[in-house]
């Protein structure tokens, strides 16, 4: 999520022999899908720039109609931000770990109050870790305990040092499992990555297969996801895409483009991708009835997640957050290696909205809350108008 003041490093994944999801270009719309002018989106998108991001893109889905907007640009050297350019969408692909996981519960493959240690024995244990207490909706909903300690930078120094480095699941559940737990399950809620980390552990266990083929087969395939991608180990984005910038206190924006992150299934997208699967999940198309119900079960977040994103709450890799038109809207945001994803779609699916921007703000707390209420503002106005 894109609540940290500085990126926490993520770990780059070994990617699975075979399952390579190569990149295509980008097709031309066609009248059916062409992009619809929308009375907000540009003016909120412009507005998100004139606070110091150099670039934005968004795309609203509304029905049958699509409006794209960019603002600013793909590099502080002006280049045209592209309309459909890909970018990494971080922690929002942990919706797509919590589909799959949540199809196999349908399926009477897993239980969602089984415990860790039924699917991976003796992984989860020392320092009061223990897999037997912990449950998958724990992992799902983010009150395992588990702590996070992912590999980190907080200057440009740290950066050009660290960049390549590479991490497996392994070596993060590792780390985290040096530490005590943050609580006991089920009693508290703090955001958990190495809970993510088990979930996909334990996807592929059961699923039998890679977690990269476990959501082609079973989401990006039958959704016609052809641009969700894996990144490996690849410091690179595919063409086309933006530069990415992090701003570190004291030193101003850096270009974070190239790195290898330390998520092991990292994806990398673009805004159509992101919009058309949340409203398939929101509208029913992924999920039987009784596992989206699940799914949208939410509890309180901590005090920092409230104060950032005011009225959240956490379900099963889905946030809901209060819509001034009244009602809820659904997703779930994602900031790391510069780029930072927010995500919204109606209760129905009949809506949805992504807008992914290439700069990082974090000079200070304040700019850092400008920024994600300004982003906030567009996602709210792009659903209610």
């Amino acid at each position: 999520m894109n609540s940290r003041r500085h990126r926490r490093r993520s770990t780059a994944a070994l990617l699975l022999a075979g399952l390579a999801f190569t990149a295509v270009a980008v097709p031309p719309a066609s009248a059916a899908t062409a992009p619809h002018p929308h009375p907000h989106l540009q003016a909120d998108a412009d507005a998100i720039t004139a606070l110091g991001v150099v670039g934005v893109q968004a795309e609203l889905l509304d029905r049958g109609k699509r409006s794209l907007v960019t603002s600013g640009a793909a590099d502080q050297a002006g280049t045209s931000m592209p309309r459909q350019g890909y970018f990494r969408i971080a922690s929002t692909r942990k919706s797509l770990t919590a589909v799959v996981v949540l199809q196999l519960v349908a399926e009477g493959r897993l239980g969602i109050d089984d415990p860790v240690e039924k699917w991976l024995p003796g992984r989860v244990r020392g320092n009061g870790n223990d897999g037997r207490r912990v449950t998958v909706r724990h992992l799902l909903q983010n009150t395992s305990g588990l702590h996070d300690d992912l590999p980190g930078y907080t200057s440009p120094t740290e950066y050009l040092e660290q960049r390549y480095d590479v991490y497996t699941r392994d070596q993060l559940i590792d780390r985290a499992l040096q530490h005590r737990p943050d609580f006991a399950p089920g009693t508290d809620w703090s955001y958990s990555n190495t809970g993510y980390l088990l979930l996909d552990e334990i996807a592929e266990r059961v699923g039998g297969k890679p977690l990269q083929q476990l959501v082609i087969q079973r989401i990006a395939g039958p959704l016609g996801l052809r641009r969700l991608v894996w990144s490996g180990t690849s410091p690179s984005l595919p063409e086309p895409h933006p530069q990415a910038y992090q701003e570190f206190p004291n030193h101003g924006l850096v270009d974070v483009t190239e790195q290898v992150t330390t998520d092991p299934d990292a994806v990398l997208a673009t805004t159509h991708e992101v919009a058309v699967f949340f409203r398939a999940l929101l509208g029913g198309k992924l999920l039987p009835a009784a596992q989206l119900a699940m799914m949208r079960r939410t509890v309180p977040v901590s005090e920092d997640i409230e104060h950032l994103l005011p009225g959240a709450r956490y379900g099963l890799g889905l946030i809901s957050r209060p819509l001034s038109c009244g009602g809820l809207y659904w997703g779930h945001d994602g900031g790391d290696a510069g780029f930072i994803t927010v995500t919204g779609a109606t209760e129905d699916g009949k809506r949805s909205v992504v807008l992914t921007m290439n700069t990082a703000l974090g000079g200070s707390l304040e700019q850092l809350a400008s920024q994600q209420q300004a982003a906030d503002r567009l996602v709210d106005n792009a659903l209610c108008s």
